[in-house]
Order: C-alpha cells, then sequence, then structure tokens
C-alpha cells in the first residue's frame, strides 16, 4: 500500500510539474518567431515589425498590461555606418503586490538575412522570448509578490540597444527595478546543462535559485560571470549588460554556443524541445522563488 501512494504522489508530482509551463503553447510561439515569415527578424526590416505585432498579440492574449500604447517602446540609434536604425521594444507588465520590479527579459530580434539564406534565430532568440511569453502566461494565474515587467528587447544583436534605451528612458524608473532575468539561448544543448551567470557579484541569488533545476531533467550550473575571465565572462554579452552597468542584480539563462550558433541552421527543427520545455520550467521556478524572497537581494 505505501509503494502505491508512493506511485500516486510522484505522478501527483509530475502533474503539477508540467502545468507550470504550457509545452505545446512554448513550442508553438518559437517555431513560428523562427519562421519563414520573419525573415530572421532584424531590426528595422519587415520581418523584424511583424515579429513584434506578433508578440504584441501575445501579450494581449495573455491579459498583460501596456506601460506605453500598444506596448511599444521605440528609440533610435545609430549603427556602424553612421547610419540611424529605429527599433522597438515591446513592454508588458503585471502588477504584483509591491512596487518592486523584476524585470524578464528577452530579445526577439536576430541578424535577417545574409547571401540570400535566412538566418531563423531560433535558439537565438525566438527561445527566449518563447520562454518569456510561457512565464507570463503562468504569473497572469498566479499574481507576483513582486511587480513583473515582461520586455522583449531589440536590437541586441546591434550592441544591446535596446537594454540600453529602455534604462536611459527618463520614465524607467531604474530605483524600483531590483532583478533582471534575462534569457538569450535557452533552447538548444545536448548535455542538459543551463548557465546562470550573475551570482558571481551577487552570491544571495545562487542560494535562492539553487534547487530550481530539481526535477526538470536539467542541470543550472553557476558560471561565465567571473571578471577578468575575457570572453569567458557572459556579463556584457545580451542585455543583461547594461543592467549590470548600472549596478543592477541580474541572472542570464543561457547555453554556451554550439554549431547552429548565428548559422543559417539554427532552425526550429534542430533545438532540443525535451531540454527547451526543461529549462523554460526551470528558469520559471527560479523566478518564483525569486519572486517570494526578493527582499534578501536589496
Amino acid at each position: 500500500m505505501k509503494k502505491v501512494l508512493l506511485i500516486i504522489a510522484l505522478l501527483l508530482g509530475f502533474k503539477s510539474q508540467a502545468q507550470l509551463i504550457n509545452r505545446a503553447d512554448l513550442l508553438k510561439d518559437i517555431e513560428i518567431l523562427a519562421s519563414d515569415k520573419y525573415e530572421g527578424r532584424k531590426t528595422g526590416t519587415s520581418g523584424n515589425h511583424a515579429a513584434a505585432e506578433y508578440i504584441i498579440d501575445r501579450f494581449k492574449k495573455i491579459g498583460l498590461n501596456s506601460i506605453n500604447e500598444d506596448f511599444k517602446h521605440d528609440f533610435s540609434f545609430k549603427n556602424r555606418k553612421s547610419e540611424q536604425v529605429n527599433g522597438t521594444n515591446l513592454i508588458a507588465y503585471i502588477k504584483g503586490k509591491t512596487e518592486d520590479i523584476i524585470v524578464v527579459s528577452a530579445h526577439y530580434d536576430h541578424v535577417g538575412i545574409n547571401n540570400s539564406k535566412i538566418y531563423y534565430g531560433a535558439d537565438d532568440n525566438a527561445s527566449g522570448v518563447s520562454a518569456l511569453l510561457s512565464i507570463a502566461e503562468y504569473f497572469k494565474k498566479h499574481k507576483p509578490q513582486s511587480t513583473i515587467y515582461f520586455i522583449a528587447f531589440d536590437a541586441e544583436e546591434m550592441g544591446l540597444q535596446g537594454a540600453y534605451a529602455f534604462l536611459k528612458d527618463p520614465k524607467t524608473n531604474k530605483k524600483a527595478i531590483k532583478l533582471n532575468i534575462n534569457m538569450d539561448m535557452v533552447s538548444h544543448n545536448d548535455k542538459s546543462e543551463l548557465y546562470a551567470a550573475g551570482t558571481y557579484k551577487t552570491p544571495v541569488l545562487k542560494e535562492i535559485i539553487k534547487d530550481a533545476d530539481k526535477n526538470t531533467g536539467i542541470n543550472i550550473i553557476f558560471g561565465h560571470d567571473v571578471p577578468g575571465s575575457g570572453k569567458d565572462d557572459w556579463t556584457m554579452q545580451s542585455d543583461q549588460g547594461p543592467f549590470a552597468k548600472e549596478n543592477i542584480p541580474f541572472i542570464y539563462f543561457g547555453v554556451e554556443d554550439h554549431k547552429d550558433y548565428h548559422q543559417a541552421t539554427d532552425t526550429f527543427q534542430n533545438i532540443n524541445q525535451d531540454f527547451f520545455y526543461a529549462a523554460a520550467t526551470a528558469i520559471l521556478k527560479s523566478i518564483i522563488k525569486l519572486d517570494k524572497d526578493l527582499q534578501r537581494i536589496k
């Protein structure tokens, strides 16, 4: 009888685990964002604009709040050729029980079309945006303690321009932002390893999320954040960088580079679907823990 009860408990645990992230929605979003229609989502192109509209539509269907009209935060910058480029961040939020803000982010742009080949950017970074949408769906149903901003940044591939623009905007209340959780490349790994960078500078983050990967089927590995370690330090290699410069604690979830990184082969067909689902679940479990214990980070 005890063995039967144990099996039932395990099954109920797996069922509860599975309910955290809607796997079908997660995979549908990444497949659509990495499709031919969006032509690699390069900032300033029609494909990028169309991808933005898809994300906005998903924000609306989830029932998120918009800070600006239609969730859009427009900005402009000069590229390496001194040409003006216009970008658009997409910002939604869920009001929490406090005014403290956690920014959950992922960039939706990629590198577009090169030599007549579409660079689909499934892992980089349709994966992060898809995870962001699924995480937003969870918190829409489970009110967070903190106010959570869900930001799909633009122009990451052009020098983290969207994140810099958001933090430079006078309307951004930087003092209220207590934490940034950034996701960039979270769907393609053959060793079941997901890295969490940022705990070197803020060790309490590691203490809070150390068991978030339990029963997910993957391992969260802490690292790639030691100052002076050159390219092995990922602090400034994605949109968490501008937050780090403002001394805002961050965790960057991502995988190490793989053979499809910045190649036309970074397609939906080449992601690891089981790993992606597990990674999104572990990230969500991390955010749940961080939201609960945010006072420890201050």
